[in-house]
């Protein structure tokens, strides 16, 4: 897919039904097809589209060594409820032990991301052409600035709820019953590691007041 295929995809899709969107991509890519979650808020939104499209699909999940047990708790309910095909990635071990003997999450958070988030990833990118994630435009600035296809580094990267609104992520999850993270209902609106997650609206709970807004994944 050039740049101009792109403008024209954006074009066409941004009217489109979400799954039209996704099965597009799906269909016309399939194995090379990227499908990442982190069971966060709304994570939900994508496992349930992708479940109604081609559940087989391998959905690559992230476990950082530091999510909280009802993530966890919360992934597996999906799972068995959706019947999708999730396939677990952890750190590297070595470098996982270093960012907790040195609690980097305090004192190097980008490279703590980097660690237990981002290398994981990369590894499994590799042979991947399309990378689809449950990214939403309201969530902060800079998701709110994306679009629905865009070429980065050397994946296409496709965000199919870019432009849904807090009513429309509503209105999804109560007219097929999907469940809620369990945390939500305690006042976590976006929900990764424990070490840097506390309540809070959007994303105002992530990373405390350090600034950092984005783990680095979709940078």
């Amino acid at each position: 897919m050039e740049t101009l295929q792109s403008k024209k995809i954006n074009k066409t899709l941004s009217s489109a039904h979400n799954d039209v969107r996704i099965a597009h991509i799906l269909n016309k890519y399939r194995d090379k097809v990227l499908i990442t979650t982190s069971f966060g808020t709304t994570s939900a939104l994508l496992i349930h589209m992708i479940s109604r499209i081609r559940p087989n699909h391998p959905i690559h999940f992230i476990n950082t060594g530091y999510l909280f047990p009802e993530t966890l708790e919360y992934k597996n309910q999906l799972i068995e409820r959706y019947g999708v095909n999730v396939i677990d990635h952890i750190p590297d071990e070595e470098k996982h032990r270093i960012s907790q003997e040195n609690t980097m999450w305090e004192s190097n958070p980008d490279l703590c991301c980097h660690y237990n988030k981002v290398e994981p990833l990369d590894k499994v990118k590799e042979g991947h052409e399309v990378w689809i994630s449950g990214l939403i435009g309201y969530q902060n600035s800079y998701r709110s600035g994306l679009e629905i296809l865009q070429k980065r580094d050397d994946l296409h990267r496709y965000y199919p709820l870019i432009d849904w609104t807090a009513e429309m992520v509503d209105d999804y999850f109560e007219s097929y019953g999907i469940p809620r993270h369990p945390l939500e209902r305690f006042g976590y609106d976006s929900i990764g590691c424990t070490h840097c997650t506390k309540k809070g609206e959007g994303r105002d709970g992530r990373w405390g007041d350090s600034g950092k807004t984005e783990c680095g994944l979709h940078l």
